[in-house]
């Protein structure tokens, strides 16, 4: 018999650890879109602006620090609005991110406090921007710390939720490899509305729309029978740092 009185289970719960305001939308504003739209919760970790390093326009253009790291915080806001998912900012400075015990534990306050079932954050490597790999290092650190009983803070302990890398901005430079390809053509409308939202960095909306599609033709070529049928799919490219564990082969 059914216990009608039984709590509800809490809905699964994503987080996205991203060094700039911006990251989170280009490399995986699909996947925190599909998350939101099936009733997850989603939780962006920003740990900076991008005011330094990912606003040249707005520097060109005779912004102030203040003003710009104002603004990008507006469009970060609202491209997660869109998306569906909550931003927290730490402000910690960009070019370059310093990787600190403080802003590690940080994060492990976040990991026991959303307690994800799924974590999304950089890939190891960038040879092109040194803050992208700090925020991987800490990222990864404070999940392991989180899952420390003896560790200090607040909130319980986390399981061992699997990572998955998103795509860096040069792939090919920076050791990526898409073993995930994930398809969301679903909300394509809805990330690209995200990007639309960062106008600090207009220039990547059309970068980032022909990635989607690139992913997508690999999508559907590893998804076959479909060779030589027209299609039209988007896609985001993932890597996974730990083993997948299945019950069977899928």
């Amino acid at each position: 018999m059914t216990n009608s009185h039984a709590p509800a289970a809490p809905p699964r719960s994503t987080l996205v650890v991203t060094a700039h305001a911006g990251d989170f939308v280009w490399r995986a504003g699909g996947a925190i879109a599909l998350a939101a739209a099936r009733g997850e919760k989603v939780t962006i970790a920003c740990l900076t602006f991008g005011e330094r390093g990912e606003s040249a326009k707005a520097w060109r253009e005779g912004g102030k620090l203040d003003e710009i790291k104002a603004m990008r915080r507006d469009e970060a806001e609202r491209a997660a609005a869109t998306l569906g998912a909550e931003v927290r900012f730490f402000d910690a400075g960009d070019y370059p991110l310093v990787e600190s015990a403080e802003l590690t534990d940080q994060l492990v306050t976040v990991y026991r406090d959303t307690q994800p079932d799924v974590v999304l954050t950089h890939p190891v490597e960038d040879p092109y921007n040194g803050d992208h790999p700090a925020a991987h290092r800490m990222a990864l650190q404070a999940r392991v710390l989180a899952q420390a009983i003896g560790y200090p803070g607040e909130g319980e302990i986390i399981g061992a939720p699997p990572v998955f890398y998103f795509e860096p901005h040069q792939p090919e430079m920076s050791g990526f490899k898409p073993e995930v390809l994930l398809d969301i053509t679903d909300v394509w409308d809805t990330k690209r509305e995200a990007m639309e939202c960062l106008g600090a960095q207009a220039h990547l909306w059309e970068y980032y729309t022909d990635l989607a599609v690139r992913r997508g033709v690999q999508l559907k070529r590893n998804a076959g029978p479909n060779l030589g049928l027209a299609h039209k799919a988007m896609a985001e490219a993932y890597m996974r740092p730990y083993p997948q564990i299945a019950k069977e082969l899928a």
